[in-house]
């Protein structure tokens, strides 16, 4: 009794065996087939779509679709013609499943724009931030100027004030604390 049960298995053992192997054998003939004439598939898709990434898209679902029937194609010589109705019934059901959010309707709907800063606000700003400034200490403003109104390097303006660049970091994080506490530009942010 012993002996059907070890048959048994071993015909099962071998039988996965061998659906291993032809799966393994499919996934290698499916790949060269893509390496061969994914870019020829991918002017198709691209034909399809307006966006490049959707082409990519369309093409990988279409090849997904694609793999799964590949032990179904009888004739392996016409599978561009597979591939290409794959992607074209792909783009249709994508077209179809599409949500279209226009509605006609007699007026046009105004647009909301933000409103366009203040002149006069951007130049009481501008002025307050020029005065706490020039409240710094010469060293800090100096700094501040070249960084931050000549929009130099940390290096071009360590090279300019001839001292080192971490003095020039440190000197401008103080002078950049002390603007944010500067009483009179809480005043104009408020």
């Amino acid at each position: 009794m012993t002996t059907p049960v070890r048959t048994t298995a071993t015909a099962t053992g071998a039988a996965t065996a061998s659906a291993t192997a032809s799966a393994t054998a499919s996934a290698a003939q499916f790949t060269s087939y893509v390496r061969a004439r994914g870019p020829v598939l991918l002017r198709t898709a691209r034909a399809l779509t307006a966006d490049p990434c959707d082409a990519e898209d369309l093409l990988q679902t279409a090849l997904a679709k694609t793999y799964l029937a590949w032990e179904r194609i009888e004739d392996h010589r016409a599978l561009d013609g597979y591939v290409r109705r794959a992607l074209v019934n792909t783009r249709t059901s994508q077209w179809r499943k599409r949500r279209v959010d226009e509605f006609a309707c007699e007026e046009l709907p105004e647009r909301e724009t933000a409103p366009a800063p203040d002149p006069a606000e951007r130049q009481v700003l501008r002025d307050a931030m020029w005065r706490a400034v020039l409240r710094l200490p010469d060293r800090q403003r100096a700094m501040v100027v070249l960084r931050y109104y000549e929009d130099m390097s940390e290096a071009r303006t360590a090279e300019v004030l001839g001292v080192s660049v971490g003095t020039v970091k440190s000197a401008v994080s103080r002078a950049l604390s002390k603007l944010r506490e500067d009483p009179g530009l809480t005043v104009v942010r408020d």
